[in-house]
């Protein structure tokens, strides 16, 4: 017991708290005794006390190995506030002058640190580990030990070769600190450590103030936008995969008076932690980062914590959340889905060696099925992390919100006989085909439409049966073979499902596909009709009326996202109306007379409120952009030097000429297109939009034949095609 008081008393003596947190003390003793401890502590449990303390009261200096050179020194600056004398405490990494590390080695061998901070990679070189030997250490502590696992959301290689380094230092006990880890994650840190016999102490993983909520990824901007109006003066953060992306999109939240700044990896260091100071100063309100941010940011009231693209593993989804709420307080997890998403982190693993595909598509569909499945989400990341928990939360979407779900045993079985069929050897889409019965190209060079099952889902849409194996998949029925183009491949337990099928329910709503058209036509989550079906009638009426007047095919004219967006935000003068989606200044002039006044006389004749500052604008530094491809154009560069000059991908490329199109500017691209098309296969094109109902690429290729045309073909004739018939 008297030691016992003593922990407490040393714990206010250096910190200032007068008790532990959770199994804080527990841990601490563990290492006062000597023993190799694994700590599995949730981010805000207090990890770090759990060496920090031990470092102060034992004889000798801790190594601490930390990935991360801004954690290590916010960690030591307030380690040095705690004590009088800042040799207390050191980092040794790669941003040391020659003359810093000479004071920290003498710090160090003066007995006077008590914690040392060292970056893996410093750890490795040979002059340091030298140095190390001469040392009397007390213990080692590996902080963000996940990394050392390949199943870890973050492995570092490097963080491999830490055990020999520490062998050949010199022996002294070991505590691995982990924030998030599965019970596969937990046994590989503790093999590869060589401490499989370590105390192991693990908190619970449920934080029970945060809210989990996965929303279909349509308008995700509109979506973050009024979220935040809606959390006005609130901390949040904002995830987002590839830097260019957390460019943009801290670019469009500032645009719209929300004050945000970026925050990543590309940046230089002085911007970044400036940035990361501002959010702890309070002088910002949102950061926008990768996943670069906020490891060990100690803010403890994040108000929410926004996926906009799906993380690549349900741990790094755990501990991105877990910066939120901290305090106890309220705590909002909103992520976006798209199975889109999980396709395109599929192809970037193409070409990884196969062992670490495995692994990542294994992840990837842990994921999916969390974001797809219609059960607690509390229950199933629990789960995930080995914990049980027999009630649902009542705190997450889908308790909340419960998702509709249907039997679909007689489905499943269908969409598998079908992959059976085909021996196994085509993609999701094109078994969709089969099923519905779409006679495309490929169906028909195949003779795919003479099979058994062509067809025999026709009561159902493409949409429906790609969720069938998404969720087939997620039930361990199917396997996707990534390095083969995606080809559905039968598990065991796909082929016993054949022969006797089991119940299998189905959720109904998650038919994100469906949902995600659903929005995108929409303004936010309201009902399926466009923003006011009145209005967006008339404008379609209207529409019809101008274009057998000029006569071309409506969507020349305008497209339907423009006509929505008009129903949306009812702009009443051209200028108004060049800020609609898809219009721009060419077709606002030409076309815009009439559609302004129709919606002037509705708004006046229906006493419409507008309100003006709900429309989400749109970030300008686009046209800056879009000048230098139509000047490019204009010198007739081939567009894949256009693509490369921009470091664009070609079909992204495409993306913004279309859209310089679609705002009504005209652009002569025949240079390219003769180069690449002969010119009846022109002509047929040509013509077919000519009469086309609509403008889908999809359409146009299972028309023309996929094996004729390509899509990107396809999309260069549309562009030929808009801008000489409407601008």
């Amino acid at each position: 017991m008297g030691n016992n008081l003593t922990l407490t008393d040393q714990l206010q003596k250096y910190f200032g708290f007068d008790r532990f947190k959770g199994q804080q003390e527990e841990v601490i003793k563990s290492v006062l005794e000597g023993n190799d401890t694994f700590v599995l502590m949730p981010t805000g449990g207090g990890k770090s006390l759990c060496y920090q303390l031990p470092a102060l009261m034992m004889e000798g200096t801790a190594i601490i190995i930390s990935p991360l050179i801004a954690l290590m020194k916010n960690q030591v600056d307030s380690i040095r506030s705690f004590g009088t004398d800042d040799g207390i405490a050191h980092f040794l990494n790669s941003s040391l002058s020659k003359h810093a590390v000479q004071q920290v080695k003498e710090d160090v061998s003066s007995g006077l640190t008590k914690l040392l901070y060292v970056a893996p990679e410093s750890l490795t070189k040979q002059e340091n580990v030298d140095f190390l030997k001469s040392v009397k250490i007390s213990f080692y502590a590996i902080d963000e030990a996940h990394c050392i696992s390949e199943w870890g959301h973050d492995f570092r290689p490097e963080y491999r070769r830490i055990r020999p380094i520490i062998q050949d230092i010199g022996q002294a006990p070991l505590i691995a600190l982990t924030a998030t880890a599965t019970a596969k994650v937990q046994h590989d840190i503790q093999k590869n450590l060589g401490m499989l016999e370590a105390n192991v102490f693990k908190a619970s993983f449920n934080r029970p103030n945060l809210y989990y909520s996965i929303r279909p990824k349509a308008k995700p901007e509109q979506q973050i936008i009024r979220f935040i109006k809606e959390n006005e003066g609130k901390s949040g953060i904002i995830y987002c995969l590839s830097r260019k992306k957390v460019e943009e999109l801290a670019e469009l939240l500032n645009v719209n008076g929300i004050n945000a700044l970026p925050y990543h990896a590309g940046m230089d260091s002085a911007t970044r932690s400036g940035n990361q100071d501002k959010f702890l100063m309070e002088k910002v309100d949102v950061i926008v980062a990768t996943i670069a941010f906020g490891m060990g940011i100690d803010k403890p009231d994040v108000r929410f914590v926004i996926h906009y693209d799906i993380p690549k593993s349900l741990e790094g989804y755990y501990q991105e959340t877990g910066r939120a709420g901290r305090d106890g307080g309220e705590g909002q997890c909103i992520a976006f889905y798209s199975y889109k998403d999980i396709q395109k982190l599929e192809k970037f693993m193409q070409g990884k060696p196969v062992a670490e595909q495995e692994i990542g598509r294994q992840l990837l569909l842990d994921t999916a099925s969390y974001a797809e499945s219609a059960i607690c989400r509390r229950i199933i990341l629990l789960n995930y992390f080995g914990e049980t928990m027999e009630e649902p939360c009542g705190n997450c979407d889908n308790c909340l919100n419960p998702k509709e779900q249907i039997e679909a045993s007689d489905e499943v079985q269908r969409a598998l006989v079908a992959i059976q069929e085909v021996k196994e050897k085509y993609k999701a889409e094109h078994i969709s085909d089969i099923l519905t019965g779409r006679v495309t190209a490929a169906i028909k060079s195949f003779h795919h439409d003479e099979l058994k099952t062509f067809k025999t889902g026709d009561d159902h849409s493409h949409h429906f049966w790609n969720a069938v194996f998404r969720q087939s998949m997620i039930a361990g029925l199917i396997s996707k073979d990534i390095e083969n183009y995606g080809l559905l491949k039968l598990m065991p337990k796909g082929l016993a499902f054949i022969e006797k099928p089991e119940p299998f329910m189905l959720v109904r709503n998650h038919n994100y596909a469906e949902l995600e058209e659903e929005y995108n036509n929409v303004s936010g989550p309201t009902s399926g009709s466009a923003g006011d079906p009145e209005l967006f009638g008339q404008l379609k009426d209207l529409r019809k009326k101008v274009s057998k007047k000029l006569n071309l095919p409506p969507f020349v004219i305008f497209q339907d996202p423009s006509l929505t967006d008009m129903s949306i935000q009812y702009p009443i003068t051209i200028e108004e109306l060049k800020h609609i989606q898809g219009v721009g200044d060419g077709k606002a002039r030409r076309y815009g007379k009439e559609f302004v006044a129709l919606i002037k006389n509705y708004v006046d004749d229906n006493d419409i409120e507008r309100a003006q500052d709900m429309v989400v604008k749109t970030v300008a530094n686009k046209s800056k952009s879009k000048v230098e491809i139509i000047q490019a154009i204009d010198r007739k560069m081939s567009l894949e030097d256009i693509a490369d000059s921009k470091s664009i991908a070609m079909s992204d490329l495409i993306s913004e000429i279309e859209a310089i199109v679609n705002s009504g500017t005209r652009i002569n691209i025949d240079y390219y297109i003769n180069e690449v098309l002969d010119e009846d296969h022109q002509d047929e094109v040509f013509d077919y939009f000519r009469e086309a109902e609509e403008d889908s690429v999809q359409a146009a290729l299972d028309e023309l034949g996929e094996d004729e045309y390509s899509e990107e073909e396809i999309r260069l004739m549309r562009i030929k095609f808009m801008s000489e018939m409407g601008n």
